[in-house]
């Protein structure tokens, strides 16, 4: 389907020196997906996928660079987020982990496109992972920002080894109660940033950066998106049955055999990544390179684009 296009509001912060792709809409089968696309049209295709709580502003530093090497860049919202918006009025807002990989397959198809390069971080590496292990024809290649991101929706949710790691997701809980529901709709834009600076606590936000992402969150599915995502990965809340045996297969943690890169943030709120690749190198078979990055957090693509280009252009050479 022909993709319509209008142009891109203006922006400031950290991002506004960076040139900027025009912004698109596509129709898939289940969203209206809003999308920037720089570069070549007749380049090949790269697709950059965002997570929670950011928006395609993270990509801001990375889109320009591989639009000058000659590459079609499309950087889409995720469902729930910007102008992304649902085509049926009264469909259960949902976004269990194939839902959002099969947005990206849906989007792709909605473009013409058979094959791309995927990067993402936080959902959208998950997304791109899952895109990977259930449809790898479609990816020529892979950098996933954080490493492999499957987790087993099918088995009862247990508690991590340390109470440190619990205390880091503390917002997966919170979201699971009535009470984080009803926080993340009135205090969405305080929660967001909070978990911006915690996620990447040696990085430094401007009240500018963050203003230009913020309209973002203010989607009218944003929320219902975001409490599904965290309850149903934990058991809490039921998924689409049409997923159900890509959630039965994708529990099984099955390996990603795309040519792949896997960036790490040296400065993660999440903690340091290990020095040690061999869980990297058994989750991605034909791991290409495995990088730990100096000077980033959790969400590496708009604090190290360099890393995130420079991977893209190495698998595509």
């Amino acid at each position: 389907m022909a993709a319509s296009t209008r142009p891109a509001a203006g922006r400031a912060g950290a991002q506004a020196g960076a040139a900027r792709g025009e912004l698109r809409s596509v129709r898939t089968p289940v969203l209206e997906i809003g999308y920037e696309e720089s570069g070549d049209r007749d380049g090949f295709p790269i697709i950059l996928l965002h997570g929670f709580p950011y928006d395609i502003r993270a990509w801001d530093g990375v889109a320009p660079t591989l639009a000058d090497a000659g590459y079609r860049v499309l950087v889409p919202y995720l469902r729930g987020y910007g102008p992304t918006r649902f085509l049926d009025p009264d469909a259960p807002r949902m976004a269990e982990q194939a839902a959002i990989a099969q947005d990206v397959v849906d989007f792709a198809d909605a473009l013409g496109i058979e094959q791309a390069a995927l990067a993402g971080f936080d959902w959208g590496n998950r997304a791109a992972c899952i895109t990977s292990i259930l449809n790898p024809q479609r990816v020529r290649a892979q950098v996933a920002i954080g490493g492999y991101s499957v987790f087993d929706s099918i088995s009862p949710s247990r508690p991590a080894a340390s109470a440190l790691t619990e205390a880091r997701l503390w917002y997966q809980w919170y979201f699971n109660t009535e009470r984080g529901r009803a926080g993340l709709e009135a205090n969405r834009h305080s929660i967001c940033r909070y978990l911006w600076e915690t996620w990447s606590p040696t990085w430094e936000y401007t009240d500018a950066a963050y203003e230009v992402s913020a309209p973002s969150f203010d989607n009218p599915d944003f929320v219902d998106i975001v409490i599904h995502s965290y309850r149903h990965r934990h058991g809490y809340a039921p998924g689409e049955d049409r997923f159900l045996a890509d959630e039965r297969r994708l529990a099984e943690r099955p390996p990603i055999g795309v040519p792949a890169i896997v960036l790490r943030g040296a400065d993660s709120g999440f903690g340091p990544p290990s020095p040690d690749p061999t869980g990297d190198q058994a989750r991605f078979t034909n791991l290409v390179a495995r990088r730990i990055v100096e000077g980033a957090g959790h969400d590496l693509a708009p604090q190290r684009p360099d890393a995130v280009s420079d991977a893209l252009i190495e698998l595509l050479a």
